[in-house]
């Protein structure tokens, strides 16, 4: 049985879905492998140009399975550190499948994202949440560190360090208009897909190149040493889709005509 759906909701837009809702889509090994597995496919998917990702049921990602967080492939032979290492680079491998897609990934935030699935949440591009939503960095209650899949390097960045510092540390609930109000998520919609799918439908118009490297730049950015050398990068972005594509003189043609633009690359 496969616990993750991906399906072609609009033209160039794949929704993929965590599909366990009995477990509030815990990430359970045999849950993250195929969801990584479908990530990793996706990106390679020419046709599709945005990705959504969410949680069937009432949740979107309740992190750790408490109950049965299944097996780690390719073990036998292992002790436990070293089981313990190999699954950590499993979840690893998700949070950085989504970093790298060629397309840019919205969450749609529909319930709880609690622990690694706050985590998951923050590896997206954009992250939209139903009025149920809440997030909740949930390893400090539980006795361990709240600092799991680069919760703490992308946390401060969406919402500064003070914040960061208070949710993490305090391991409360920040609900859908708390998550809002301080940057956390873009919007909070009742129509949730909906809303996603019309960001989708917009962002997938643009050029492909233009939103790819739109993509890695705002990613690059994160990890910039100075804002020069940031702006160098940018600059060779830019200059490389104005003088390898007619996009620019597509936008110019079609204002003057009154048209939506069609990008051809």
């Amino acid at each position: 049985m496969s616990f993750v759906r991906v399906e072609k909701p609009h033209p160039h837009v794949a929704l993929i879905t965590l599909d366990r809702p009995e477990r509030m889509n815990a990430m359970a090994f045999d849950v993250m492998i195929p969801f990584r597995d479908a990530l990793r496919e996706v990106s390679s998917d020419n046709e599709t140009r945005v990705v959504v990702v969410t949680g069937a049921g009432h949740g979107f990602c309740s992190g750790a399975d408490h109950e049965d967080a299944g097996m780690v492939p390719n073990i036998d032979g292992l002790t436990v550190p070293t089981i313990a290492l190999r699954a950590m680079e499993l979840l690893d491998d998700v949070i950085m499948a989504i970093r790298k897609m060629h397309q840019p990934v919205i969450a749609a935030v529909n319930g709880a994202a609690i622990g690694g699935g706050f985590c998951l949440a923050l590896s997206c591009d954009v992250r939209i949440a139903s009025p149920s939503a809440y997030f909740r960095a949930a390893g400090i209650n539980n006795g361990l560190t709240a600092a799991e899949l680069g919760i703490s390097y992308l946390l401060p960045r969406a919402i500064g360090s003070s914040r960061a510092s208070e949710i993490m540390l305090s391991g409360r609930d920040v609900d859908a208009d708390e998550a809002q109000r301080i940057g956390l998520v873009s919007s909070v919609a009742d129509d949730l897909l909906g809303e996603c799918y019309v960001l989708a439908d917009r962002i997938s118009g643009f050029s492909r190149p233009g939103i790819e490297l739109t993509k890695r730049m705002l990613w690059s950015s994160l990890d910039a040493g100075s804002l020069a050398s940031h702006m160098d990068h940018e600059g060779v972005a830019q200059l490389f889709v104005r003088l390898t594509t007619q996009n620019f003189e597509e936008s110019v043609r079609a204002r003057k005509q009154k048209r939506p633009p069609i990008f051809k690359d």
